[in-house]
């Protein structure tokens, strides 16, 4: 059989990694500086201080995994209002930067892209749904024993910004 496969040029590729081992390619700490947002996350509104209000209830859950060998961030966003989305994110070793794409339910594509800052991730770049594109910049840093991520949106090409949201990601309590 394996010769028949090779007299018709057909060769299997090699077998891939296993996928809960971390891929080779993947160990260089850079490929780490994400790893403070993996979890499993209640969300919340926050304020200005970045507080939660007291007796604030979660507007989603949010979980973010690795995948393909621990190269890719994955995450799965879902509101109990039924809005869903997720995002894939990967250190680009080639331009030594952060891609995330983020789709959801409602038609809307974001792809940004950036940098570690200090203890923040931040990245930039457009985002889309039915009434048009605008830029945004969005970023995440460790707060407390959670992430808080941070939104700004431009209309009127980057030159000011405006708060798009602000929420805060704490660990998932059950109920």
């Amino acid at each position: 059989m394996l010769s028949i496969a090779i007299a018709l040029g057909v060769v299997a590729p090699a077998p891939a990694a296993a996928p809960d081992k971390p891929a080779a390619a993947c160990r260089a700490p850079v490929y780490r500086q994400f790893d403070f947002w993996l979890g499993d996350w209640d969300t919340y509104r926050v304020d200005a201080a970045g507080k939660v209000a007291a007796g604030a209830k979660p507007v989603a859950r949010n979980r973010v995994t690795t995948i393909l060998g621990d190269c890719v961030l994955h995450e799965v966003y879902t509101r109990a209002d039924g809005y869903a989305g997720e995002s894939f994110t990967i250190y680009d070793a080639a331009r030594h930067l952060w891609h995330q794409s983020w789709v959801t339910n409602q038609g809307e594509l974001a792809v940004a892209e950036g940098t570690l800052h200090g203890r923040r991730i931040v990245l930039q770049g457009p985002s889309s749904d039915a009434s048009g594109t605008m830029p945004v910049r969005i970023s995440w840093q460790p707060q407390g024993k959670g992430v808080r991520e941070t939104a700004v949106a431009s209309h009127d090409h980057g030159k000011t910004w405006a708060p798009l949201f602000d929420i805060l990601f704490l660990p998932h309590r059950s109920s």
